[in-house]
C-alpha cells in the first residue's frame, strides 16, 4: 500500500493522541480520519500534516449514522479504552472497552477492500482469564479477528510510561515505578507511550509481512500479536 488512508478510533487517549501525530507526520498516510466522542482540538495539533486530517464527532450508540464506512480506509487503528472508575460501572466499562471497539471496527470494515486492523490491547489478554480486565481484552481480540479484515494486528503492551491522567491512578503510578526498576534487566516490563505509538504506526504501515524479525510476532486465533518486547524493538527501527 502506498498513499494509505487511516482511520483512528480513540485519538484523544494517551497513546492515541501520539499515534495521531505519528500518522500526520508520516508520508505513507495521505488521509487520516479521527472519529470519536470528542476530537482533538485543532490548536493542539502540529501544522505539518494537518491538511490530511478529517475529524468527526460520533455517537457510539448510533454507529449506523457515523459514516465510518465512507472513508474507504486502508488501515483502521483502534486505541479506544477507559477505566471502570471513569465509566462509572462494570457494565459501562464493558460497553466502551469492548462493544464500542468491536462495533466501530465492524462499521469501518469494507469487504471489497484489503484492509488492515490494528488494535491496542493489553498484556495478559486472555478470553479464559479469571480477571475481568484481561478476559474482556481477550474476548475483544477474538471478536475483532472474526470481522474479516485482511490482517488483524494486536498490541499487548505492559506497564505504560509517560501517560497523564485527568484523575490520578495511584495504583498505576506505583506499578510504573516498580516496573521501571524491573525494566533495567527485563525489557518486557514497561514501554513509553511515545514508543508504543510509533510501533503501532509502523505495524499499520508495513503490515505483517513487513514486520522485522525483532518484533517477535506470534500468530494464533486468526490475528497477529506483538508483545511489549516486540513493540519496544519495533520502535527502535527506522521504518
Amino acid at each position: 500500500m502506498s498513499g494509505k488512508t487511516a482511520l483512528l478510533i480513540g485519538a484523544t487517549g494517551n497513546t492515541g493522541s501520539l499515534l495521531l501525530r505519528e500518522l500526520l507526520a508520516s508520508p505513507h498516510f495521505t488521509k487520516i480520519g479521527e472519529f470519536g466522542r470528542r476530537v482533538t482540538p485543532s490548536d493542539t495539533l502540529p501544522t505539518a500534516g494537518r491538511e490530511k486530517l478529517e475529524q468527526h464527532t460520533i455517537d457510539f450508540d448510533k454507529l449506523d449514522q457515523a459514516g465510518l464506512e465512507e472513508g474507504k480506509w486502508d488501515v483502521v487503528f483502534v486505541t479506544l479504552g477507559t477505566t471502570r472508575k471513569l465509566a462509572g460501572s462494570v457494565e459501562n466499562w464493558t460497553k466502551i472497552d469492548k462493544e464500542y471497539v468491536v462495533n466501530a471496527a465492524k462499521h469501518a470494515h469494507d469487504p471489497s477492500r484489503q484492509q488492515r486492523l490494528v488494535y491496542l490491547s493489553s498484556a495478559g489478554a486472555n478470553p479464559q482469564s479469571s480477571f475481568l480486565y484481561t478476559r474482556s481484552k481477550g474476548e475483544t481480540e477474538l471478536a475483532l479477528a472474526a470481522l474479516g479484515y485482511g490482517e488483524t494486528i494486536v498490541f499487548r503492551p505492559a506497564v505504560l510510561q509517560g501517560a497523564t491522567r485527568a484523575v490520578p491512578r495511584y495504583a498505576e503510578t506505583a506499578a510504573v515505578y516498580a516496573a521501571s526498576a524491573v525494566s533495567w534487566f527485563w525489557d518486557g516490563a514497561t514501554i513509553h507511550i511515545k514508543d508504543l505509538a510509533k510501533s503501532i504506526r509502523i505495524a499499520g504501515d508495513v503490515g505483517v509481512a513487513g514486520l522485522p524479525n525483532e518484533a517477535g510476532v506470534t500468530t494464533s486465533n486468526g490475528f497477529t500479536v506483538i508483545d511489549n518486547r516486540g513493540a519496544l524493538a519495533l520502535s527502535k527501527t527506522n521504518l
